[in-house]
């Protein structure tokens, strides 16, 4: 007999949700091959069997989020008889609760690669004396909300994970409000999103004395009305609810999140890509047959942005508490689409330390383990910039939101034919026919200046339009 647990699949990991089981109780399974797919705050993964057998047990359900470590199955060397196998426990009707990253944490993700990690106590908070000693009409004492893990009305516990447990305290919810529709009644990430989109379940708090001076116009002219909550929306007849998949739910998260935290600004740039084309074209054949990965502008612009960063290296950077952290040293993210049902950004380790063509291949590499579900926890960590490459689709100018807790994110859009002038001698100039494209990069206005990116974006610019590519490939 063999456990199966939830893996530690990154350092900082400390549960996974359980997305996809590809055997069945008494199915038959060979050593390495895929049993189940967890998907956790970092990255979405096949785990293979550790060894052969028969699937006998299997203990957590799909959609199930689970702490690191926890039994999910066993697997017997011999066939399960009859019916005395374990059947699979029912999925819950939340579906796929993902857990929260990073980071993305990305970008990978999609977090944004920085890692939220959650206390998992469950001790309730000690009640704290009042310092003052309250008005007559305000000692009235109001029923304090339960914490988190504490029984629910009617007796009946309300348990959930880390992730949870940081939502609900984030959106300054009231747990015993909230209906679980996990297994056992647990509280799942996507009952919790429900209550915040709907805008109810609030903690409730005891009133406060009221204020013996009346507020002055001016501080009533400065007050900003509370924002009002999103409208819900509901399907009609004619329409299609289409669930949002584990991947996209973390995506929305934590794009939400970059937009909350950065000062998002935007820089473009035109972009002459013809010394790119000029090196690129005589060789692209060669260089797929041996590298075995095409050769398209993306890598020039990797090796142009990390070169660009030595002379600017603040766009390679986080920020930290009331300071800007450099990292010298670069871990390029780049973002891959799935299918156009998320994004991750799996992340080329000290890429200032590799050459063109180290680059590329590493970047398609990378991208396929994407697609096909291959990527480890550390293939999608410790990014320090990121870009996104949307110009296959010929995109004019794409704002991408910054991936957290870095401070740029630089986009690239369509490369089309258009006519240019070009210098001829001193005094004259001409028309020719250009690849010419843009560049643009979203920067954390908190971290520096438009005036640093606007440097930055043309200086890669230079690099791009100047440097003898033919001598680098």
């Amino acid at each position: 007999m063999a456990d199966i647990t939830m893996p530690q699949l990154g350092e900082t990991v400390t549960e996974g949700t359980i997305t996809r089981w590809a055997k069945q109780v008494g199915d038959r399974i060979e050593e390495d091959e895929v049993l189940f797919e967890v998907s956790t705050d970092k990255v979405d993964s096949e785990v293979p069997a550790p060894t052969s057998g028969f699937l006998a047990e299997i203990l957590v359900a799909e959609g199930e989020t689970v702490e690191v470590g926890v039994k999910l199955a066993v697997i017997s060397e011999e066939a399960p008889s009859g019916n005395g196998a374990a059947a699979a426990p029912a999925t819950d009707s939340a579906g796929e609760a993902p857990i929260e990253a990073a980071e993305a944490e990305q970008a990978g993700a999609p977090e944004e690669q920085a890692t939220d990690q959650a206390d998992g106590s469950a001790e309730p908070p000690e009640k704290q004396p009042q310092e003052e000693p309250q008005a007559p009409e305000a000692q009235a004492e109001e029923p304090s909300p339960q914490p988190p893990d504490a029984p629910a009305s009617g007796g009946a516990a309300k348990s959930f994970s880390p992730v949870v447990r940081r939502l609900i305290a984030e959106h300054g919810l009231d747990p015993t409000q909230i209906t679980g529709t996990g297994s056992g009644g647990r509280i799942t990430r996507a009952d919790v999103l429900a209550v915040v989109e709907g805008g109810g379940a609030k903690a409730s708090t005891a009133p406060t004395a009221p204020s013996s001076t009346a507020p002055s116009p001016a501080a009533e002219e400065k007050a900003e009305p509370a924002p009002a909550p999103a409208a819900k929306v509901t399907p009609g007849q004619r329409d299609e609810a289409i669930p949002f998949s584990n991947i996209r739910k973390r995506t929305a998260e934590h794009m939400t999140r970059s937009l909350s935290t950065s000062a998002h600004t935007l820089v473009v740039i035109e972009v002459d890509f013809d010394n790119v084309e000029r090196a690129r074209v005589p060789i692209k054949e060669q260089f797929k047959a041996e590298e075995g990965v095409s050769l398209n502008y993306l890598p020039f612009i990797a090796r142009a942005v990390i070169d660009a960063i030595r002379e600017f290296p603040r766009v390679n950077a986080s920020v930290g508490e009331n300071e800007l952290v450099v990292h010298h040293y670069v871990n390029l993210g780049v973002a891959v689409d799935l299918n156009f049902e998320g994004l991750i950004v799996p992340v080329v380790h000290d890429a200032d330390a590799k050459r063109l063509r180290a680059l590329a291949r590493e970047i398609a590499e990378l991208a396929g383990k994407a697609r096909s579900k291959k990527l480890s926890a550390d293939d999608i960590s410790g990014g320090t910039f990121t870009i996104t490459n949307a110009g296959g689709y010929g995109t004019l100018i794409t704002g991408p939101i910054i991936n957290q807790p870095q401070v740029a994110i630089l986009s690239t859009d369509g490369v089309k034919m258009k006519p240019v002038a070009i210098a001829v001698g001193d005094d004259d100039w001409a028309v020719a026919v250009h690849p010419i494209g843009n560049l643009a990069i979203s920067f954390d206005h908190r971290a520096y200046d438009g005036a640093y990116a606007a440097a930055f974006l043309a200086n890669v610019r230079e690099i791009l339009e100047t440097r003898d590519w033919q001598q680098e490939l």
